[in-house]
């Protein structure tokens, strides 16, 4: 298995699963990611927030973790990097609003680089209009951005990821077996056992 090198978007209140889980399963077969969050830098530290499934009309939210970022969002260089991963939670709400993140993330599709994206994190992908013409999947509530983005929502269950391509979505982090399963077969990672 080749390493590859993976740029992690993240920032305070993503989603504490889909922060830490995706973060520390592509560092467990043997990528690098840098974990970064515009206007922070390496050994800043985000909060994250805990959304469940409790049975209410929506989700209900908790407050996370501390977590670590590792690299200096200042520093980044689509070119160093051979993949993308996008965070959700409520996180994006604010991240899209950031001129050189949206810069970043079209850099990485017109290089046709792998890209995953889970829950609200797919705002960041209809706020750089780059989901046109894909099959994507998100938190039920994004799905009006994605059609209104020209993207082909996929009402999916919640634990189920779809593939478009180089595109690998999740509406949440129940999903997470199948969506970073299948952002690991896109990358071509094998996992010897």
């Amino acid at each position: 298995m080749a390493q590859q090198k993976i740029l992690f978007l993240t920032g305070d209140y993503a989603e504490d699963y889909e922060t830490m889980v995706p973060f520390q399963m592509m560092q467990m077969v043997g990528h690098i990611v840098h974990a970064v969050c515009p206007d922070k830098s390496a050994g800043d530290k985000i909060i994250t927030a805990i959304h469940d499934f409790e049975g209410d009309q929506t989700y209900s939210e908790k407050r996370g973790h501390h977590f670590v970022l590792n690299a200096s969002f200042s520093d980044v260089q689509v070119a160093n990097y051979d993949a993308l991963m996008i965070a959700g939670g409520r996180a994006p709400e604010y991240l899209r609003l950031n001129a050189k993140l949206i810069d970043i993330v079209k850099q990485f599709v017109a290089a046709n680089k792998p890209i995953a994206a889970v829950c609200h994190g797919i705002q960041i992908l209809t706020a750089a209009d780059v989901v046109r013409g894909k099959k994507l999947t998100a938190y039920p509530a994004v799905a009006p951005e994605v059609t209104m983005a020209g993207g082909s929502y996929a009402a999916v269950n919640i634990d189920e990821a779809v593939t478009d391509g180089n595109l690998v979505t999740a509406p949440a982090w129940p999903a997470h077996p199948q969506w970073i399963a299948a952002f690991l077969k896109v990358l071509g990672t094998k996992i010897e056992l």
